[in-house]
């Protein structure tokens, strides 16, 4: 019965995504039909208390700000600053300002602890710079859909705030533990960059000219006004003066200020700013209401408990046992986001994972990994739907862009397998 269920809700979701339809309404209007043909519950209810509960989060609020301030970035061309102080810097590797993209969204994760709001920020920024530059669309797109991944993974992360909680795990150790292979992560990114940069030299625009070290310090002064907004924005989080959301209100008064200094704010600026993050957002709280909904749909249902009994049953060896959980937390994660992943299953899961001898630890950030993977996988990557409404490409397109950056995903998931202390090492050392 479950394989019929989860066969049905795939069918569903493609074709209702391939007639055109919004996507957060086809994610809802699936949902909706699974609760009336599955379960006994009422599902026009549940529909309006979940749609309310999820979009009415305080958390939330940080992602429509962060947004702003990229937007904001963008419209007061601060943004073309960052690449100008970058660009001499990267000339030199291969695939030269595509690792912008990489790089940013790695320093943002450490700010937004969200995959959504460091894609759509670093989106805003760089894909415009990288257009007007020459690179190839398939190239920047795919390279931000997995770099934008690093936001759950590079601490502060709400994914490993919710693991902690529910396998009563230390989140600072869990944060600290993210670290090494976030850094892994990037680099595997970053080499994969220069390998296409290699083997695709004439997709890159030339150089436009090499630099002494004194010119390029002095381009590098562009960098400034950016790096003391990040600065801002992640002191004020890690010195504990503001939270996520206030970090984020701090990002755009500060965005906003330094516009206002270099004179590139203007009134046209600023209500285009608004109005270009205020759509944006919609179209993310629409899918974030669709998919609060199939989750409860899915919970009611039953199907990730079943699914994650089922795997339990095989009795597998714990090497057998962490392929066969990276499948089903993929699979899962074509309808999922990650939190209701790790609320549905981690009951069922962990005292198995504690009877083969895995550490919790360990197994708190291979979730995160895991869960990254299903950021970029259709129908319901999450990522993926966030750069299709920034770049109008279809679903496929940008899938099939970020897959090099999900078989790194799993070379990340087996070099932390083979070598644990990339997790367990700096935790060790912190005194709790």
């Amino acid at each position: 019965m479950d394989l019929w269920i989860t066969l049905f809700l795939i069918v569903a979701i493609f074709a209702i995504l391939g007639a055109g339809v919004w996507i957060g309404i086809a994610i809802l209007g699936v949902a909706l039909v699974a609760m009336e043909l599955f379960t006994n519950k009422v599902g026009g209810d549940s529909l309006a208390l979940t749609v309310w509960g999820s979009l009415s989060s305080w958390t939330l609020t940080a992602l429509p700000l962060f947004i702003w301030m990229g937007e904001i970035l963008l419209k007061s061309r601060l943004s073309e600053g960052m690449f100008r102080g970058l660009a001499p810097w990267l000339q030199g590797l291969p695939g030269r300002l595509v690792h912008v993209n990489v790089i940013g969204c790695t320093i943002f994760a450490a700010v937004s602890g969200s995959s959504a709001a460091t894609c759509a920020t670093i989106g805003k920024i760089s894909l415009p710079e990288l257009r007007k530059r020459g690179y190839p669309d398939e190239m920047a797109i795919g390279s931000l859909a997995g770099a934008g991944t690093l936001g759950l993974l590079i601490p502060p992360s709400i994914i490993m705030i919710v693991y902690g909680v529910t396998a009563d795990v230390s989140i600072g150790k869990l944060f600290i533990g993210g670290v090494l292979p976030g850094i892994l992560l990037a680099g595997l990114f970053m080499g994969y960059v220069v390998f296409w940069g290699m083997r695709n030299r004439d997709a890159i625009p030339v150089p436009e000219g090499r630099l002494t070290l004194r010119e390029k310090l002095s381009e590098s002064r562009h960098l400034i006004p950016v790096m003391l907004l990040i600065g801002a924005v992640l002191g004020s989080i890690y010195a504990g003066i503001a939270t996520a959301t206030e970090a984020a209100a701090l990002g755009v008064v500060g965005a906003l200020i330094l516009a206002a200094c270099q004179r590139t704010l203007s009134w046209a600026a600023f209500r285009d700013s608004l109005m270009s993050a205020t759509r944006l957002y919609c179209m993310i709280a629409l899918i974030l209401a669709g998919s609060a909904f199939l989750t409860l749909a899915m919970g009611f249902i039953g199907l990730p408990r079943h699914l994650a009994e089922w795997i339990i049953s095989l009795q597998l060896s714990p090497f057998m046992l962490i392929i066969a959980l990276m499948i089903f937390f993929i699979i899962l994660g074509c309808f999922l986001d990650g939190i209701s992943m790790v609320v549905l299953t981690m009951s069922v899961l962990l005292p198995t994972i504690q009877a083969v001898g895995i550490d919790l630890l360990w197994f708190g950030i291979f979730v995160v990994l895991v869960v990254e993977m299903a950021q970029i996988t259709p129908p319901v990557g999450f990522n993926l739907f966030v750069l299709q409404g920034m770049t109008k490409y279809n679903i496929s397109y940008i899938a099939k862009a970020a897959f090099p950056f999900f078989v790194l995903m799993v070379v990340a998931v087996m070099l932390i397998w083979a070598f644990p202390g990339l997790v367990t090492y700096l935790p060790a050392q912190m005194k709790m």
